[in-house]
């Protein structure tokens, strides 16, 4: 019953269409294919990541050179969206992000920063680089932290590694201060997708990797949401006291198989 009625598919990137890794990572088995069935079969498709490495093109440039058929408009991410905040706010930022996503932040004002956005900035979280983060917030009459994302931690060719939400876990403890989410699990994230897409939740499938923020977060939207048993899944996943996902799939070729089935 999963698989019917669905108009739109939102698809996490990193653990489903390729692992990334220091060389660039590698396509999943089946997954460029995948996303060309997808694109031919008319369903609306958006990329949903909290990819936070690189600016989108950068990232999209990435996956072309992959195979994958991807455009930087089909890809929903969370810097756009924080710098949407920052700007509606009024908000001054101190970054802690990766190097290669600061291009996407150019256009803010970053004098006299009044917040604190974190990414996955991985060689860059460094116990100097936190503490700066620490003082900047510390020293806020009512501390703004933004974080891209609460992943615990993702898979890459070389195995797992930190993600960024252990790093917003230590800043909010030191501080006092609850993050705001800009990406998955955030629901304005997957209600921004969705409208991007003109697809209501009742009619969309969620396929991720991550049973808390991508399962759990699409299926708090009124959305289907499909665990793939790559990337960062691990067996435990399938006994997660909380988040159930509507199937487990092997992986995204399947996922596809058995939705263009029932078209």
């Amino acid at each position: 019953g999963w698989a019917r009625a669905v108009r739109g598919l939102l698809l996490d990137v990193s653990g489903v269409l390729y692992d990334s890794g220091a060389d660039g990572g590698v396509p999943i088995a089946g997954s460029v294919e995948a996303v060309r069935r997808i694109k031919a079969s008319g369903l609306k498709l958006r990329f949903c990541t909290n990819e936070t490495q690189a600016t989108r093109e950068n990232f999209v440039k990435k996956l072309r050179g992959m195979g994958f058929d991807i455009s930087v408009s089909e890809v929903t991410a969370p810097a756009p969206a924080a710098c949407h905040i920052l700007k509606e706010r009024g908000l001054r930022p101190h970054l802690l992000v990766h190097d290669d996503l600061v291009p996407e932040f150019a256009e803010m004002d970053k004098t006299n920063p009044n917040c604190v956005v974190l990414g996955d900035a991985a060689e860059n979280f460094t116990y100097a680089n936190l503490n700066e983060a620490f003082r900047v917030l510390i020293g806020m009459e009512k501390p703004v932290l933004i974080s891209l994302g609460r992943g615990r931690y993702y898979k890459e060719t070389d195995g797992l590694k930190l993600d960024v939400g252990a790093y917003m876990k230590a800043l909010e403890y030191a501080c006092d201060v609850q993050a705001e989410v800009v990406g998955k699990p955030s629901k304005r994230f997957f209600e921004s997708a969705l409208a991007e897409m003109g697809v209501p939740p009742e009619q969309a499938i969620m396929i991720g990797d991550d049973i808390v923020n991508d399962v759990g977060g699409a299926q708090r939207c009124g959305m289907r949401a499909l665990q793939v048993r790559t990337g960062k899944y691990r067996p435990s996943d399938e006994n997660h006291p909380d988040v159930k996902p509507d199937a487990y799939v092997n992986n995204l070729a399947e996922a596809v198989d058995i939705i263009l089935q029932h078209l």
